[in-house]
């Protein structure tokens, strides 16, 4: 991998590095805080190690930054706190802070497009209906899987988990959150397929 290869990771970890200062210096909750961001300091390492062997196309880069920054800013505030949230709330006239929505359609739309390409670069699954089930399939597995982080750290910190869980009063948050992750995982897949599959090409060598 060239030097121009590294930049878009570059500054990938540079506006992580940011981001994790400024959401770091005075937290809503710090223990919070470290869950929420616990999946930025586990994912950066591991786009640095692979970076030369398995390159993510630029796509799939932006959308990993930018998941980053929602987790970092609900980490900050707590999703229930998050201002924007506030304004989203009254705008649309909804009973409750939005944030964790977007977060968790986030938890969708941006593993669809990591997952599409490592199954297809790296786990030689054609593109096709297949394909489009297993990322699908796969990204209900990573929400379903964060539900039962959420559940463990409810049961360990009892009321203090109450910011991570971010429930905000809804018995049905869970199903909500899971169901936000899939519409976020298709609508993924139906607006960027054709732009992954174009950036995909320039990664894949000659005769593939």
């Amino acid at each position: 991998m060239t030097t121009t290869d590294c930049r878009p990771l570059a500054l990938l970890t540079s506006l992580w590095f940011g981001g994790l200062i400024l959401s770091g210096w005075h937290p809503f909750d710090r223990a919070t805080w470290w869950m929420e961001v616990a999946p930025v300091l586990v994912v950066l390492p591991v786009l640095w190690g692979t970076r030369r062997r398995f390159p993510l196309t630029p796509l799939a880069m932006v959308l990993i930054a930018v998941h980053g920054v929602i987790l970092m800013i609900g980490g900050a505030y707590s999703y229930a706190r998050v201002p924007a949230g506030f304004v989203m709330q009254d705008w649309l006239h909804l009973a409750r802070n939005p944030y964790d929505r977007i977060g968790h359609f986030a938890q969708g739309f941006v593993p669809a497009i990591v997952l599409r390409e490592l199954l297809f670069r790296g786990g030689g699954i054609a593109r096709g209906p297949l394909l489009t089930v297993l990322v699908l399939a796969c990204c209900l597995a990573i929400s379903a899987a964060y539900e039962l982080i959420e559940f463990g750290a409810a049961v360990w910190l009892g009321q203090g988990a109450d910011a991570f869980l971010g429930t905000q009063g809804d018995p049905w948050d869970t199903q909500w959150d899971m169901l936000t992750c899939m519409i976020g995982a298709s609508v993924a897949l139906l607006l960027l397929t054709r732009l992954h599959d174009r950036q995909i090409a320039r990664r894949l060598p000659p005769g593939r």
